[in-house]
């Protein structure tokens, strides 16, 4: 309600009056960011406030500061992307966190991680294992910041099948949690269920954006660091 407004006045008189010449890049930087966090959000991929930072953030730094350019590297010139890109590359280093502690739970309860869910893809697996861990179901229960990664499903014949979930969603947690307690309290969960920490974007888009402001893109720099260019 503030953000939004004020900055698309600030960058719009900066354009009009002094880049009149940068103002479809203006228009381009902004439309692609909007398209780009529409997209995101209603694929599940992160939450309302997230995709309205990045827009505010397309409206107030289109385009990497001026002043700051011979700081940095390499920036998209969709300053904004820069900022997504960094953030989600932050966000990815939580992997390894998942892994120590899936690895971690397997040892000290010598139980299979995808016990009762074997007939799920191996794709699956591979991005619930990295991007969630396994909780007893009291933990599901009473904390609210973590999310269920699997459901429990009504098969054809009436039986029940837990399936791994991918993206899951804030508007559906409360009843897919209710079908993992109810399960549970029959008996047809007993090793844990795979949840995912309700860890906003935004945090990550925060640090991503100081990082980009003085370092540049992260990915940039890593694919030089790794492929030895100057």
């Amino acid at each position: 309600m503030f953000f939004a407004p004020s900055a698309f006045v600030l960058t719009a008189v900066e354009y009009v009056f002094f880049a009149p010449d940068l103002l479809l890049f203006f228009i381009l930087s902004f439309t692609v960011t909007f398209v780009l966090s529409i997209v995101l959000f209603y694929a599940g991929a992160f939450g309302g406030a997230d995709a309205k930072a990045l827009m505010c953030l397309a409206l107030a730094l289109p385009y990497y500061p001026v002043y700051l350019l011979p700081n940095v590297a390499f920036f998209s010139p969709i300053f904004p992307i820069t900022v997504f890109s960094n953030a989600v590359l932050l966000a990815a280093f939580t992997v390894v966190y998942a892994l120590l502690r899936n690895t971690a739970w397997k040892f000290l309860t010598g139980t299979k991680l995808f016990a009762g869910l074997e007939n799920e893809s191996v794709w699956r697996k591979i991005l619930v294992l990295t991007t969630g861990y396994k909780v007893k179901l009291a933990t599901l229960e009473k904390n609210v910041h973590i999310y269920p990664l699997e459901d429990v499903m009504v098969k054809e014949d009436g039986l029940d099948q837990r399936r791994l979930l991918v993206f899951p969603k804030d508007e559906t947690r409360e009843a897919t949690v209710a079908r993992i307690l109810s399960a549970g309290q029959e008996g047809k969960i007993q090793n844990g269920v795979w949840v995912t920490p309700g860890l906003p974007l935004l945090i990550f888009i925060t640090v991503g954006l100081i990082v980009a402001l003085l370092f540049g893109d992260l990915v940039w720099l890593i694919l030089r660091s790794i492929l030895g260019s100057r």
